[in-house]
């Protein structure tokens, strides 16, 4: 058999296209196709033939026609004309081909037919699309059914928008719980639109409950992001009066719920719930003392503590179920109901919260007192931010033991420093639900009594911060302070407060009672209105924004306009695309206050969706806008837009951070703080160290603060340098006061929480969590009113790992981390000795002084020789028992340190004696280190920090307990979960890896 010879031209077959038989014409086209890319530019003269073939409708193999004028036309360069035809093709172009050919007009195929999609579904315009393009890409979602490649199916399918062929490829799935699981993280990271978000998590819901085994703890979270509350209940409720297992799984939804912290969802969720029978009045009270039962100063007074709460536990529920109306709710589902419920408002997790902070507090006072000493008490600025870090220091630890120590110097703090140095004991105390009313007595507004408005207005801040998410029994309180009083020092305090403890609620009458304030037109009491407004109605998208925009509009004050743009921003959290309206209103405002409340609005309403469009606009207003505060705001908020791709933060503002403008450097400083925050990024790092010695000293402040968030619970190999120039500025009295301010902060928020907390930004299911997203945004306007700088305290959640059982009481749990103790062991305390050095100067030494200590040396030396001389002629009768009696004083001397190895005393003493020379060879022979272990077991509760999960495992005889509560910051937070060894859910730990 002959090899087939490759045709040196295609002239002969061209030739036979202009013969009036079909069969040669069909002959041609079989043999041009075979060789079409190797002749395609002698095939482009004759185009015009071949295309007339395809639009011949009598010719049979016009669709061969159309795939050769396809590919000709490719090589052209003209891939729309190639596509075209392509489609024309019909079978004859093969979607499975790997060429370069097919794939590029795939490529080109499925472009097209995603923009005709979008404008379709999402922009509602009338489009035309191509019956043939339609069939290529279903021709493409079975040809990645057919492979198993269904992770590709499901994102065609989503980005064309496509549920119906979404429901094809789960039900094709071989499976399908992988690929549902799949479908929902790229619907919340990837989809866009926020209405057809909606659309696919309702069908999703649908084809989670069809499954053999409903993911309950996947649906519920779909439920809270489409507010179907009732629908939750349903399923709650259901689990309750299930099994065993069904009841862990509805606490482990329960935990979920409150950790995205969306207070009115889970209101909804809780009246919707079962009623529980009113326990009588003695047994509320029993059960209030045990449960408000902060952590104590000691251990015997926590124990005790602890004891009444269990004590009174079991009597409530006896009560509770022969109470009046006890027939609504079985008896035996009383009990499981109470804790449901415990859980759901935010008892129980905040309970175990405080518990852990306050027993596994490691903050460092030393550092504190060094800072102290370092400054300036009469300096305001940096007295106040020394109070700021001692409160992030200790925040939820409810120790506040350095301000009793230094009480006057604390009394130093006057007018609104003394307003944030009360406001700061709420973020000492925060979580204290029960008793925080009572820890802030003191400062607190009282009838008849007189103090000073700075404490009583810090005091209601205070208390907000407290109850920040959780203020339900707090707000009857703070909107009384706020009616009863006319001064705008305290209003300014209850607005803040009242607008924490009531976050998100968009309750009507609290809202009038601010607008009230507000209508006042005081510049104190009206900021922190509009801020207060905000909060309340935070993440609505509420009509009554426009309300505040007309007022902004008709007032004078600036830091009113400026409180109710941060106000307006508050109430577009991730509202996406309804916010637009809005932001092109305010963002062609010729106020500059206004703009910059654009950008706040632009970040925050896009917050960690990466949107092209979004991150477009900011760039643009970066660099065009006049004024220097919107273009700093610009800049800042394009790292809440990218909070969910951290990685590309650091790339985007690169340029931005080597601006000539410094306003622009301190806002690529924050944005990379902000996205960053916590994950301890390479890149985010190189470029913040780059900036701490940048020539303005704000920029400093920024970067300082911006690499402190990021480098939040890292190893302290990685830390240590930063604390060490942090200290470097701090104690430098060169410094400006604004950068030595930033270093204080950043020295605090390094170590908050005692060095248990770090900025969380997302819930353990991965979905960012309001309350610190909001508090990272409120926080950001200490730039201009230094009291707002207490909100970072709201972004702060525990590195914690806590099991629970099915009682809800932590057991102890033993847990292996298969990595050196020392890469994630608590920072060393700073000692007093290495504190002086850091603040050692060296003094000046006179000639003359150096002079006369040399001269007596040299008399000491030779009065030494002199004395040496004299014992020498004395004592020669004696000089072989001094010579074994001198070390055997040295022997006796030492410590029994030497003696605690392996070696006996007597062993001991004989090789002293036996080795004259051992002082100096032991100092010279360098000591062997101990081979540190690579792996070490944990106790929980303990720490765990993002970076360490990985590395922690189960032991491999499973664990009898049943619950399993764990705080992560990033990677999982204040979520339960379940591993039993009945029903095998180990999955606790790989899920949040």
């Amino acid at each position: 058999m002959t090899a087939a010879v490759m045709p040196s031209s295609a002239a002969g077959l061209l030739t036979l296209l202009q013969e009036e038989n079909d069969e040669l014409k069909h002959y041609a086209l079989i043999h041009l196709n075979k060789v079409v890319h190797e002749f395609w530019y002698q095939i482009s003269s004759y185009i015009g033939s071949v295309e007339a073939l395809y639009e011949d409708d009598e010719f049979r193999d016009r669709e061969l026609a159309a795939l050769i004028a396809s590919k000709v036309f490719y090589h052209l360069g003209e891939l729309d004309s190639a596509l075209t035809y392509a489609l024309g093709a019909g079978s004859h172009f093969n979607v499975d081909e790997q060429s370069e050919y097919v794939q590029t007009l795939i490529a080109r195929c499925l472009d097209q037919y995603f923009e005709l999609r979008v404008k379709q579904v999402e922009q509602k315009e009338q489009v035309d699309i191509d019956p043939r393009l339609v069939s290529m890409v279903e021709r493409m979602l079975n040809r990645c059914c057919e492979h198993a490649q269904f992770e590709q199916a499901v994102g065609v399918a989503l980005e064309g928008r496509r549920l119906d062929k979404l429901e094809e490829v789960v039900s094709r799935s071989n499976d399908q719980a992988a690929t549902l699981s799949y479908a929902l993280r790229v619907c919340q990271q990837l989809v866009v639109n926020r209405d057809f978000r909606q659309q696919v998590l309702r069908m999703l819901i649908r084809l989670y409950e069809d499954t053999f085994e409903p993911q309950y703890v996947v649906i519920c979270q779909c439920l809270m992001f489409l507010d179907d509350a009732p629908e939750v209940a349903k399923i709650l409720t259901k689990l309750i009066n299930g099994s065993g297992d069904d009841v862990l799984l509805a606490y482990q939804i329960a935990f979920d719920l409150v950790d995205n912290e969306l207070q009115s969802f889970i209101t909804k969720v809780q009246e919707q719930l079962p009623k529980i029978p009113e326990p009588p009045p003695a047994a509320v009270s029993g059960a209030a003392d045990g449960a408000a039962a902060p952590p104590a100063a000691d251990g015997d007074t926590a124990t005790a503590m602890d004891t009444d709460a269990a004590a009174a536990a079991p009597a409530t529920a006896a009560d509770a179920i022969g109470a009046p109306g006890a027939s609504e709710v079985a008896p035996e589902l009383v009990d499981k109901l109470t804790k449901l419920q415990d859980i759901l408002s935010g008892k129980t997790p905040i309970a175990l919260t405080l518990e852990f902070l306050y027993h596994h507090n490691k903050a460092d006072l030393q550092i504190l007192k060094n800072i102290k000493g370092a400054v300036d008490a009469r300096v305001s600025v940096s007295h106040s931010a020394t109070i700021l870090a001692n409160a992030l220091m200790h925040a939820g630890t409810s120790i506040d033991a350095f301000l009793r120590e230094n009480l006057e110097w604390l009394s130093r703090a006057t007018n609104w420093a003394k307003f944030s140095a009360t406001a700061g004991l709420g973020v000492i105390h925060r979580g204290q639900l029960q008793q925080g009313k009572a820890l802030m007595a003191p400062y607190l507004p009282r009838d008849g009594h007189t103090g000073s408005p700075y404490s009583e207005g810090g005091a209601l801040y205070a208390l907000g911060l407290i109850t920040a998410n959780h203020g339900a029994a707090m707000q009857q309180f703070l909107v009384e302070s706020l009616r009863n009083s006319s001064n705008p020092i305290i209003q300014h305090g209850a607005c803040l407060g009242l607008g924490l403890a009531a976050l998100g609620t968009n309750d009507d009458e609290i809202f009038e009672d601010m607008k009230n304030v507000l209508y006042t037109d005081d510049a104190v009491a009206g900021e922190a209105a509009g801020i207060g407004m905000g909060l309340l109605c935070c993440g609505t998208g509420s009509d009554k924004a426009q309300e505040m925009l007309a007022y902004a509009h008709d007032t004078q004050h600036e830091k009113i306009i400026r409180g109710l743009a941060m106000g307006l921003a508050l109430i577009s959290y991730g509202i996406e695309e309804a916010a637009d309206t809005l932001i092109e209103q305010m963002s062609r405002e010729q106020d500059p206050i206004l703009r910059y409340g654009a950008m706040y609005v632009l970040g925050l309403a896009y917050r960690g969706t990466g949107n092209n469009a979004a991150v477009q606009r900011l760039l643009h207003f970066a660099v065009t806008d006049v004024s220097d505060d919107v273009r700093r705001a610009a800049v800042l908020c394009l790292g809440f837009v990218l909070m969910g791709a951290p990685e590309q933060c650091p790339k985007i503002v690169l340029l931005l951070a080597e601006s000539f403008n410094p306003h622009m450097r301190y806002g690529a400083a924050m944005a990379v703080g902000l996205a960053c925050a916590g994950t301890g990024l390479r890149e985010a790092v190189s470029l913040l160290e780059g900036m701490l010695n940048d020539n303005t000293d704000f920029v400093r402040q920024g970067a300082s603060i911006a690499l402190a968030l990021v480098l939040g619970q890292q190893p302290e190999s990685v830390v240590e340098p930063f604390r060490k120039k942090l200290m470097k500025s701090i104690t430098n009295k060169h410094e400006e006061v604004m950068a030595r301010m930033g270093s204080i902060m950043a020295a605090g928020i390094l170590d908050t929480g005692g060095r248990n907390t770090n900025i969380g930004l997302r819930s353990g299911s991965g979905y960012f969590r309001r309350t610190s997203v909001v508090g990272l945004a409120v926080f950001t306007g200490y730039w201009y009113w230094y009291p707002l700088s207490y909100f970072l305290s709201l972004s702060l959640a525990p590195t914690a790992l806590i099991g629970l059982d099915k009682h809800l009481k932590p057991p102890k749990v033993q847990l292996a981390c298969n990595a050196r103790p020392s890469l994630f062991a608590y920072p060393p305390p700073v000692t007093t000795e290495a504190s002086k050095e850091v603040t050692k100067v060296e003094k000046a030494v006179l000639s003359t002084t150096a002079r006369a200590k040399e001269r007596q040396k040299k008399k000491d030396a030779e009065k030494q020789k002199q004395e040496a001389a004299a014992a020498g002629k004395d004592g020669k009768a004696d000089a072989g028992a001094m010579d074994v009696d001198q070390p055997k004083a040295e022997a006796d001397s030492k410590p029994a340190a030497a003696a605690d190895g392996a070696a006996s005393t007597a062993d001991a003493s004989k090789d002293a004696v036996g080795d004259k020379a051992a002082p100096s060879s032991d100092k010279d022979k360098p000591k062997e280190k101990e081979k540190e272990p690579s792996s070490f077991t944990m106790t929980a509760p303990c720490r765990v920090v993002p970076h360490q999960v990985k590395h922690v495992s189960f032991p491999p005889s499973g664990c009898q307990c049943c619950l399993l509560f764990v705080e992560c910051v990033h990677l999982f937070v204040s979520v339960a979960y379940l591993f039993g060894t009945g029903r095998g859910f180990m999955w606790a730990l790989q899920r949040s890896i």
